[in-house]
């Protein structure tokens, strides 16, 4: 039976507000789950998909990226998993009727949740120059309007080609290849949003990119610090993990400008303490820290350990590591008064927590956007790596850097070749494969495809996946550089945001999901993923799929190149396309680490790809050692009468697909126009509690961005700091406000003013 999505829009800035609560998941999670699961699905349909999420003969979830053990539950997900799945699953569809009643000026002013809620795409829709309605478009003619604007470039270079991190590795891997014997590197992708700055860090300090810990050394480690994450909400099944590695005697230090109920307690829905006996407290020490102090905390970490005796792992350190004299001259100068500035911590708390650092052999250090989205992140990751180094704690069971990715493949995307600096170790293993001549200069990042898109120097802008309008910064400026593009292209499975803001001529191309079965020309096909930790293994969706004219992603890539390159092209696209074992294979002679693809792949949990630090204590870098580094400490500034504002999630969403409008967690419900300030610090602005305030944002050229209504929650954040959702405030992020190296928009460190408003709700 199709469910019907909700007919108007829902007020979305008049929120209720009651108390934080102090512990997550439990009954309410499973709840939540089941009521959302069923109004999209049905009661029958929730059962069947559910059960085969994260299995290893089931789908890959289309959430986060959070590994899965060699053990499984029956009910392998969380909370907002299932609102992930239900969303792909829903029966709810949206016809050539739908676009007939709703023109895209009409789409504009709707909310992204009520765009999310109408369903699922069913067949390529087509809005001509001057058009104020999308029409339905065959297949082949879509290919053919692509080709023909492709073709008018004066240079590839006036292409950019966008990946969301939910595409799978086989049409990642295409979409890379096309991309490259189109003639450009314009491959921006959501990485360079979230996770580039630790990418940047690791490669230059330990050889390797990614993290260096499985699950296991999570469940083996003494002390585990997560900093700048809330996986009470974006990574849920990580709390399962924590608490293993707590009834294994860890120790867990919580760094975070807010306090955050799964980090608080943990009531496990799949087991009966967890729903009945209250539960597992996680946090030992809470770090309340200033945004943007993470780097100063731990240099100073560094500082202690130096002047302890027998803290060091002094034979570690001279045999793998390099530049460490240089950090210790630059750590033995930190700064008792500046670092208490910078994190507003006390010095007694800094100090308890240097005793579980010496008490700890073992230490994992995990982070997401918190550490990685301010203009200083790159020397912050930095600074953890050097934290760990001083201790020996890279390449030894239950020790390790741990970056948290979000998307269930951006990993792996980056891995296939999804990159716009990629290495030329890449491109000449793929010449040899392909016998193509790939580009060798560098392309486009996000920010600098917005750029180029505004200043007219990109002219057609590709989408696979993702919704690239709410997730990117400087709102107006990304919107005003999208619509000066002569076609703007979304593979989607539902609309959002960016189908709304076009460029002259727009196309909607509708794809499979992860959970529908995928059948081509040589079978049942099956893709490929890599979570957050380095592990790859098969995804197989079961269910029908949502319209008879629906494609794989496989499937457009290899229809696009052809109509792109045509028969000159001397990649078999339509021989990869009808049998994805045939990518595998390509892959497995392309990229280090995928040799035997296909048969190590067919085992039941998959492989985990080599990393040399974890697996050798081989320091693949210039220096051939792991880098201690000793960049100046930073932190960001703040003028009087000014907050720093970090932009976040609410619980009832991810990234920046809104499931509802609720943030229990938080106590906020029925609205998302909140801001969350520390009470004294709303006192000081003459900001009572359920006020309005209008938030503008300031930047070093005296240009002022502004977001107007937002609800004022008095609410317990570090003093100075305050926290409002995305994408509602990416507005007042900067273009050019980025991260130094890595380009990062730097979303989670925004000086803004708080001014009160005439909106009542």
């Amino acid at each position: 039976m199709k469910r019907k999505p909700p007919s108007a829009d829902p007020v979305q800035d008049a929120p209720q507000v009651s108390a934080p609560q102090h512990a997550a998941a439990g009954a309410p999670a499973v709840a939540h789950s089941l009521r959302i699961a069923g109004r999209q699905m049905g009661a029958r349909r929730t059962a069947l998909t559910l059960l085969r999420v994260n299995q290893k003969n089931g789908f890959d979830c289309p959430g986060c990226a959070w590994p899965e053990g060699d053990e499984r539950h029956t009910a392998e997900f969380c909370e907002n998993g299932a609102k992930a799945v239900a969303e792909e699953a829903t029966t709810r569809r949206v016809t050539r009727r739908f676009f007939d009643e709703h023109p895209v000026t009409d789409l504009a002013g709707r909310s992204g949740y009520w765009l999310g809620q109408q369903g699922r795409l069913t067949e390529p829709m087509y809005l001509p120059e001057g058009g104020e309605k999308y029409r339905p478009i065959s297949w082949e003619d879509a290919f053919s309007l692509i080709a023909e604007e492709l073709g008018a470039l004066t240079s590839p270079d006036e292409a950019v080609f966008y990946t969301s991190g939910r595409t799978s590795n086989e049409a990642a891997f295409l979409y890379q290849l096309f991309a490259r014997e189109f003639g450009t590197n314009n491959l921006p992708d959501c990485s360079n949003m979230c996770h580039e700055s630790s990418g940047s860090a690791l490669t230059e300090t330990l050889g390797v990119g990614k993290g260096s810990v499985l699950l296991e050394d999570l469940h083996r480690a003494d002390l585990i610090v997560v900093a700048g994450q809330n996986p009470g909400t974006n990574h849920p099944r990580m709390l399962s993990a924590l608490e293993k590695a707590k009834a294994n005697g860890a120790k867990i230090i919580t760094v975070n400008p807010l306090p955050e109920a799964g980090m608080e307690r943990f009531k496990n829905p799949q087991t009966p303490r967890g729903l009945v006996a209250g539960g597992t407290p996680l946090t030992d020490l809470f770090l309340q820290i200033r945004i943007g102090g993470d780097q100063a905390l731990f240099r100073t970490l560094g500082r202690l350990l130096l002047e302890r005796e027998g803290a060091l792992d002094e034979e570690f350190i001279r045999a793998h590591t390099h530049g460490f004299e240089e950090y210790a001259e630059a750590a033995r100068a930190a700064d008792w008064d500046e670092t208490l500035a910078a994190t507003g911590l006390e010095r007694e708390e800094i100090e308890q927590a240097l005793e579980m650092v010496l008490a700890s052999r073992r230490t994992v250090v995990c982070w997401a956007m918190g550490l990685t989205q301010h203009k200083h992140s790159v020397p912050t990751i930095r600074e953890v790596v050097n934290f760990l180094l001083l201790r020996g704690n890279i390449g030894r069971p239950g020790a390790g850097v741990c970056p948290v990715r979000g998307h269930s493949n951006v990993q792996g995307d980056r891995t296939m070749g999804i990159f716009e600096r990629p290495a030329p170790e890449f491109l000449d293993a793929l010449e040899r494969e392909f016998g193509i001549t790939a580009p060798r200069e560098h392309g486009y990042d996000v920010v600098r495809a917005i750029r180029a898109l505004r200043d007219g120097e990109a002219k057609v802008f590709f989408a696979m996946g993702g919704n690239f309008v709410a997730a990117s910064p400087d709102t107006e400026v990304t919107e005003a550089a999208m619509r000066r593009a002569r076609l703007t292209v979304h593979v989607s499975t539902k609309l959002n945001r960016s189908h709304c803001v076009t460029g002259a001529r727009a196309l909607i191309l509708p794809t499979l999901g992860r959970t529908e079965r995928d059948v081509q020309p040589g079978g049942e096909q099956f893709v490929t993923v890599e979570d957050s930790m380095g592990m790859v293994h098969a995804s197989r969706g079961r269910l029908a799929p949502a319209g008879e004219a629906l494609l794989s992603e496989p499937a457009i890539v290899a229809r696009l190149a052809r109509a792109v390159l045509g028969s000159g092209s001397v990649v078999p696209w339509e021989e990869l396309s009808a049998d994805y074992g045939r990518i595998r294979d390509r892959i497995a002679r392309v990229v280090p680490g995928f040799e035997d693809f296909n048969a190590r792949v067919a085992r039941p949990g998959g492989f985990a790809l080599p990393h040399a630090p974890r697996d050798e204590r081989r320091f693949p870098t210039a220096t051939g050692k792991a880098n201690f580094t000793a960049a100046p400490v930073e932190y960001p500034q703040l003028p009087e009468g000014r907050l720093l504002l970090q932009t976040l999630r609410s619980h009832d969403q991810y990234n920046t697909t809104v499931y509802g409008l609720d943030d229990r967690y938080r106590g906020i419900r029925n609205g998302r126009r909140v801001v969350l300030v520390r009470p004294e610090d709303a006192a000081a602005l003459g900001l009572p509690d359920g006020s309005y305030a209008d938030l503008t944002s300031e930047w070093r050229d005296g240009t002022e961005r502004v977001a107007r209504g937002f609800r004022v929650v008095h609410y317990p954040t570090a003093r100075g700091c305050a926290a409002a959702y995305y994408p509602e405030t990416n507005v007042l992020v900067p273009l050019d406000a980025t991260a130094d190296t890595s380009n990062t928009p730097a979303s989670k460190s925004v000086v803004v003013r708080l001014t009160p408003s005439a909106a009542e709700g």
